[in-house]
């Protein structure tokens, strides 16, 4: 339409032009003795015109045959460049298909022509990676190092935490995250890798902090961070329990933890290892507050251990004050096989053995529990009754 357009102006001025041209009766005479021209006004404007216009393209022919050698350097820089997009596109896309082989060849086509060699360079480390090709993958991380660009350093160091942590080098991710960290950049791709690196150099309590950290940002799911939050726990006790003497060490962290984060099998982990130390009473303690916020059976099961291993085993009084604080959690939990279980536990420790064979046979009746059987078989031997004895101990059997 534009083309057309043109057109049309083109022949309007020509037919202006010839119009104008019939009014025009002045001529020109050109005199250079001894020779004299005379001409039409008309045709000495054409002739002019005509003569500007072919100036002006011989004069460009002439500049552009002179700037020749600069226009086929920069043609083919031209097609080079595109040649290089190209590659590095087709690389990239070949990473994603899967086809690793082909990505690196295409990147390090990319890489040699020069296009953007700090991503090229990354393209491929990550396409030989997944070739378990891993001199490949170290020179082209050197390669890509060696760039030095400030337009791929993160990208660099962030391929080289995630592909040193996938082959469990987790020294030199945890350098990379360093080196990143240092430059104040810690978004929440760097923190999820990091919470794998030092959950890999068993750093729990470096853990427990990117978990809050990422738990913040809505970074993790509920039940993710609860696991994870447990497990670090429960490894930061163990660690202290193996070289704690006594019982500070480990109230002390117990203390610091916070509420929400008090899970049953954390406050079992705890009180077993208090328990170790021969610190019953903070064990009971500690399983009592935990009983009273959440109900665990098998939390119920380690209270009736409180006093194993203390000095004062013998104390009466404690352990009736247990068998009493149990029989309250009764009235609410009759039917938890577990905690007549643990009753009965705590009756037999106290030598009340009619209580303790009612709540262990209570206990059978809801659940047919090992222990149970066990327990019950031993309190029939020491009353003498060897037949039910042998009776439980069969049953006990049949349900290892």
């Amino acid at each position: 339409m534009k083309a057309l357009l043109w057109l049309l102006a083109l022949f309007a001025l020509a037919a202006g032009l010839t119009a104008a041209a019939r009014y025009n009766e002045g001529y020109a005479l050109l005199v250079l003795p001894p020779y004299r021209v005379e001409l039409s006004l008309n045709l000495l404007l054409l002739l002019l015109v005509t003569g500007f216009l072919l100036g002006y393209t011989l004069l460009r022919l002439f500049f552009h045959t002179l700037n020749l050698p600069r226009s086929v350097s920069a043609f083919r820089q031209r097609k080079r460049r595109e040649k290089a997009v190209r590659c590095l596109r087709d690389a990239n896309r070949l990473l994603f298909e899967g086809r690793y082989g082909q990505a690196v060849t295409m990147a390090a086509q990319a890489f040699e022509l020069g296009e953007s060699r700090g991503v090229s360079a990354l393209i491929a480390a990550r396409a030989a990676h997944a070739l378990r090709d891993e001199p490949r993958t170290r020179e082209w991380l050197k390669q890509a190092a060696a760039q030095g660009g400030a337009e791929s350093r993160i990208a660099r160091l962030m391929t080289e935490a995630e592909l040193h942590l996938n082959a469990r080098r987790f020294d030199e991710a945890l350098a990379s995250l360093t080196e990143l960290q240092q430059s104040g950049l810690r978004h929440i791709a760097a923190l999820n890798i990091e919470l794998r690196v030092r959950q890999g150099l068993n750093q729990w309590r470096e853990v427990l902090r990117l978990v809050r950290q990422l738990e913040k940002h809505h970074a993790l799911s509920a039940e993710h961070a609860t696991a994870l939050t447990l497990r670090a726990h429960q490894e930061n006790i163990r660690a202290i329990a193996a070289t704690a003497a006594d019982a500070r060490g480990l109230m002390q962290y117990w203390a610091a933890i916070p509420g929400a984060e008090r899970h049953p099998r954390l406050t079992e982990g705890v009180a077993r290892a208090l328990l170790v130390v021969e610190d019953s009473a903070n064990a009971q303690k500690i399983i009592e507050q935990q009983l009273e916020q959440e109900w665990d059976s098998d939390l119920v099961l380690l209270y009736a251990q409180c006093n194993s291993g203390s000095v004062d085993k013998g104390a009466g009084g404690e352990v009736i004050g247990r068998i009493t604080r149990a029989e309250n959690w009764l009235k609410t939990r009759s039917r938890d096989a577990r905690l007549l279980l643990a009753l009965g536990r705590l009756c037999l420790e106290q030598q009340l053995w009619g209580k303790a064979q009612s709540y262990l046979e209570a206990s059978l009746s809801i659940e047919p529990l090992r222990p149970a059987h066990l327990d019950l078989a031993k309190l029939f031997e020491r009353l003498g009754r060897a037949e039910d004895a042998n009776r439980h101990y069969r049953a006990a059997a049949e349900l290892a």
